[in-house]
């Protein structure tokens, strides 16, 4: 039994993590549900009751057209702009200051070029519109690059000037859902820190979704973060306990450092899911092959586990400062040198 004042004891290690938790920036670097101009953005508690102090709220997809996205930006910005709750961020500041109001932050993401038409003048106008991050290709082939479930030839001459401008906007250049030769292509090429937003180790899951070794570090050498996942899918056979996130983070750590390792759990509204994947799936198999999504099902680790994982990563003996950078002081250090 531990000694009267001084720490020890599960008690005690659990007070640590939590005081850990409350001080810690929490940034998580995607959030995985359908966006839609009716999807139901009050639902966006779910991360900020769990202490996620940023949230990237994707747009768009590549299975949607390009003037969905502009009716989601239209949609969201109005919602973002009448909470009391919630604010858009434009930049690590903006995103600071609404730590300290009691706010949490939100910048958009899109999933897959599409949305840009082929167009880099739409570019422009979705940075000003909120768009802080950016990946090439969800999961297929499209006028950028290649995606991880597709046969993939590397950044096209769209791809290659779009990361130029990416670098100049400064918008994340985020290579997740994206072939192995265009991830390579991008990270050589851009001047900027490049991201993987939710991607895990293929070492401990051997799935397409998920990325090489050589990705990692070649993603740490251009000073960029890989958030890990927590679909369970990706983390292992349907795996979503906080063990299975905490071993694919420590993986990551011990690979690459930990100066370059965060979360992107790609948590969706379960009570839509099922509804809205099933009907993406209905029209677009390709982009989920059943030798790689066989239950046709998903689930992900929620928002609420970061606390426990916290916890956790401290118990393994990780130090405050490792978990801390985990939890959002890599992705914070990124989006300043990115976004300024």
């Amino acid at each position: 039994m531990a000694e009267p004042g001084r720490r020890g004891g599960k008690e005690d290690s659990a007070a640590r993590a939590e005081a850990l938790y409350a001080d810690a920036f929490v940034w998580d670097a995607h959030a995985g549900f359908e966006s839609w101009p009716t999807t139901d953005l009050r639902n966006l508690a779910i991360w900020k009751d769990a202490g996620v102090d940023f949230l990237s709220v994707n747009v768009g997809y590549d299975v949607q057209r390009w003037t969905d996205t502009v009716r989601v930006l239209a949609a969201f910005r109005r919602w973002f702009e009448a909470s009391e709750d919630f604010v858009l961020a434009g930049s690590v500041s903006d995103v600071r200051a609404a730590r300290s109001a009691g706010r949490m932050a939100v910048a958009f993401d899109l999933e897959g070029m599409n949305a840009l038409d082929g167009d880099l003048d739409l570019l422009h106008l979705v940075h000003a519109l909120g768009v802080r991050q950016i990946l090439f290709a969800y999961n297929r082939n499209n006028l950028a690059g290649g995606g991880c479930h597709d046969e993939d030839a590397g950044l096209t001459d769209f791809g290659r000037a779009a990361v130029h401008e990416m670098n100049d906007l400064g918008i994340l250049v985020d290579c997740s859902h994206c072939g192995y030769r265009t991830t390579m292509d991008a990270m050589e090429l851009s001047c900027a820190p490049v991201i993987f937003s939710h991607s895990n180790p293929r070492a401990l899951r051997d799935h397409e979704r998920n990325i090489r070794d050589e990705q990692a570090t070649a993603c740490a050498a251009t000073g960029g973060v890989i958030g890990v996942n927590g679909i369970g899918l990706f983390l292992g056979e349907d795996d979503i306990r906080t063990e299975a996130l905490a071993d694919h983070v420590e993986y990551l750590l011990d690979l690459v450092g930990p100066d370059h390792v965060g979360i992107g759990l790609d948590y969706f509204f379960e009570a839509e899911v099922d509804a809205s994947f099933q009907d993406a799936l209905a029209g677009n198999e390709d982009y989920w092959p059943r030798e790689q999504y066989p239950g046709r099902a998903i689930r992900c680790a929620a928002p609420s586990q970061l606390g426990e994982l916290t916890a956790l990563l401290l118990a393994r003996g990780r130090s405050e400062a490792e978990v801390r950078a985990v939890l959002g002081g890599n992705f914070l250090r990124v989006a300043g040198e990115v976004w300024g």
